[in-house]
């Protein structure tokens, strides 16, 4: 018998069409990654790891997923570090979104302060993890967009041992990830950007606690005549049923002077590159106009920040 805390919630019944609460579930306690896959592995497909909860809680409390187990990893030492190099930053996955915010990462990479710092509220962002975010495969959540604007690798172990799967393939559908049954998220990894490099993560939303209606993402490398990009990714969120790459669009940004000109049609390339679902944050044509500008905003702060200067930026509200 591993040697997990065992213990039983029986969700309850309500007669309110407006509170939902989960439905009944046992309660596992890990201690080690290790153990976590080992139990999820026993417990079969009804088992769903549990981290910060901010996404999965909800889910259950909606009856959107009904698990019948829960192994809880949020106290497994070496999974929420924040580390990096003069090459190479390394994300544990039970990094909260509060703690990626305050470190030395995100004052030296703006654009992961400018997600991190943007997602919901206090509350959510001192529970909430970069693992967590990723592993729902919610195409509305901010990591899984940002981390494409980084080439990012999403690090996991499972049954079978560790594995790295990049960004680009990791989110496969709505709510649908790579992960193997019994494989969890344990980091997340990319380059340092390099030099003339800066980029601008850019969200609008109803209010803190909503998902952005759609947000864009831009990690710009100027050329050494300052006027020219030489690198550039440039990704989107909320704008179709997993994150959006936008290759097109930085093909109209690589290589080419920064004007007014360019940076209109990688814009409009983006938001040709999206498909954004008609829901209670708006319509497609909405979310289309919206991410154009978002796109323009985002170049435009990264161009800055590329030049030195220090842009202070935030999800905007509607």
């Amino acid at each position: 018998m591993l040697s997990s805390q065992r213990f039983r919630f029986d969700g309850e019944s309500t007669d309110s069409e407006t509170t939902m609460y989960p439905a009944p579930f046992r309660y596992h306690r890990a201690g080690s990654a290790d153990e976590a896959i080992s139990l999820l592995a026993e417990l079969g497909d009804g088992a769903r790891p549990l981290a910060g909860g901010q996404t999965l809680l909800v889910w259950m409390k909606l009856r959107f997923d009904e698990p019948t187990d829960l192994v809880d990893i949020a106290r497994i030492p070496n999974l929420s570090s924040i580390e990096h190099d003069d090459h190479q930053v390394r994300i544990g996955a039970l990094a909260t979104h509060g703690r990626i915010a305050a470190s030395p990462l995100a004052r030296l990479i703006p654009i992961v302060h400018d997600c991190a710092n943007g997602i919901a509220d206090r509350q959510v962002r001192s529970r909430g993890t970069i693992g967590g975010s990723l592993a729902a495969g919610d195409p509305s959540c901010d990591w899984p967009a940002l981390l494409h604007t980084l080439d990012a690798e999403v690090l996991c172990q499972g049954p079978d041992g560790e594995r790295t799967i990049g960004i680009g393939d990791f989110v496969e559908d709505l709510y649908a990830t790579a992960l193997q049954e019994g494989e969890l998220v344990t980091g997340i990894r990319f380059a340092l950007p390099p030099a003339r490099s800066a980029g601008a993560y850019v969200g609008f939303k109803r209010c803190a606690p909503a998902y952005p209606t759609a947000s864009a993402g831009v990690q710009l490398t100027l050329a050494e005549d300052a006027d020219t990009c030489a690198d550039v990714r440039i990704a989107l969120g909320s704008a179709g049923l997993t994150p959006i790459h936008a290759t097109a669009a930085e093909a109209e940004l690589r290589g080419q002077a920064l004007n007014e000109t360019t940076i209109e049609r990688a814009a409009e390339a983006a938001v040709a590159a999206s498909d954004p679902v008609d829901d209670q944050r708006g319509s497609p044509a909405f979310k289309r106009a919206m991410l154009r500008v978002l796109v323009r905003r985002a170049v435009g702060i990264a161009i800055r920040r590329c030049n030195g200067e220090s842009v202070e930026h935030s999800h905007e509200y509607y």
